[in-house]
């Protein structure tokens, strides 16, 4: 075997990682501004338009915009982050998706507590 050099092991203060366990490290989340809300996806109704849950339990009827229609797939449960149209606030587009880490740092702060995922 070669020899690679000295390499030292970094490890973050305060962390002790476990055996093939990453370390848990806080994710950067978009929060909502202006009329922007935080929903969840119930039901997808085909094409690219779905129901989404807020978190006041007001069901609002979403779509995909062309420009994110390659680059996000939604399906069931998943959090999204929607804007209401300007001339029809019943309906609203989906701008956002959330990631796993991003959706734990929505909950601790405090920004899913009306919404359910068991439906």
């Amino acid at each position: 075997m070669g020899d690679y050099g000295d390499f030292e092991e970094v490890v973050e203060e305060g962390a002790e990682p476990a055996a093939g366990m990453p370390v848990e490290q806080t994710a950067r989340v978009r929060l909502p501004r202006g009329e922007e809300k935080v929903g969840i996806v119930v039901q997808r109704l085909g094409a690219n338009k779905m129901n989404v849950k807020l978190a006041d339990g007001k069901l609002i009827n979403c779509r995909v915009p062309g420009r994110f229609k390659r680059s996000m797939w939604l399906r069931l449960k998943d959090i999204v982050l929607i804007e209401p149209w300007e001339f029809d606030k019943e309906k609203a587009d989906v701008i956002f998706k959330y990631s796993s880490g991003q959706i734990i740092q929505l909950r601790k702060k405090g920004l899913l507590n009306g919404l359910n995922d068991g439906f």
